[in-house]
């Protein structure tokens, strides 16, 4: 695919509105058709690489398409040999992103294990910061959010208007269950981070991410005795 031609702020928040409704019963691989045929090159995936399923439907949706990951320098080690293993595997071409500065300049500049001590701080320099330069060239950018995942993300949109970065924002899986996820992932074979099969529901930062015990919510190992639920992200 080509690139799309560009569309002001107010186009995009229009197009994303129409198809946030339009696309409300839409399956995912229905939903990245949609993106890719509308932004083309213009489009991208960003993958946290806990699993592969949102990449593996857009590389059948879109051959070839970007998938965006941002190596914080924090990631576990099967973090990173999922990357690998996706970009091995799969008709998708990977692009790792990297914060301006290194773990030991942070460390140098902030002070030690600032994860610990200001975990917002932490998440807007090696993630935030890198996705929005990251996104600088795209229109639209998938991501693997679900309405069952957390409470802050019940309201998630299928596609809608990232007003922050001035994107329109893809969640193809937005109403799929775990259950959904796992069917997927049992049917086509799809990479999965191995942490999954080791007591991890959700796969962040190694220092901000713990096993969950039976009964906690899939985020309850994310942030762990703190107030937070978010890295930035996603508002």
């Amino acid at each position: 695919m080509t690139a799309t031609q560009e569309r002001t702020d107010a186009e995009l928040a229009a197009l994303a509105e129409r198809a946030g409704r339009d696309l409300e019963d839409a399956s995912p691989l229905e939903i990245l058709t949609w993106a890719a045929g509308v932004f083309g090159e213009r489009f991208c995936v960003t993958s946290s690489m806990e699993d592969a399923v949102v990449a593996h439907l857009a590389a059948r949706a879109y051959p070839g398409v970007d998938v965006v990951f941002l190596d914080t320098g924090y990631h576990f080690p099967e973090t990173i040999g999922t990357r690998d293993a996706v970009a091995e595997v799969m008709d998708v071409n990977v692009i790792t992103l990297t914060p301006r500065r290194t773990v030991a300049e942070q460390d140098a500049e902030y002070g030690p294990k600032l994860h610990d001590r200001d975990p917002d701080r932490c998440c807007a320099l090696r993630k935030v910061a890198p996705l929005e330069e990251g996104l600088a060239g795209y229109d639209a950018w998938a991501t693997g959010l679900r309405r069952d995942e957390s409470p802050t993300r019940a309201g998630t949109p299928v596609v809608g208007w990232d007003a922050r970065r001035r994107k329109v924002k893809v969640s193809p899986i937005a109403r799929w269950t775990q259950r959904d996820v796992d069917a997927y992932v049992a049917e086509h074979g799809v990479l999965t981070n191995p942490l999954l099969l080791d007591g991890y529901a959700s796969v962040g930062c190694a220092p901000c991410t713990r096993r969950v015990s039976a009964g906690e919510d899939a985020r309850a190992g994310r942030w762990a005795g703190s107030n937070k639920t978010e890295c930035g992200l996603h508002g």
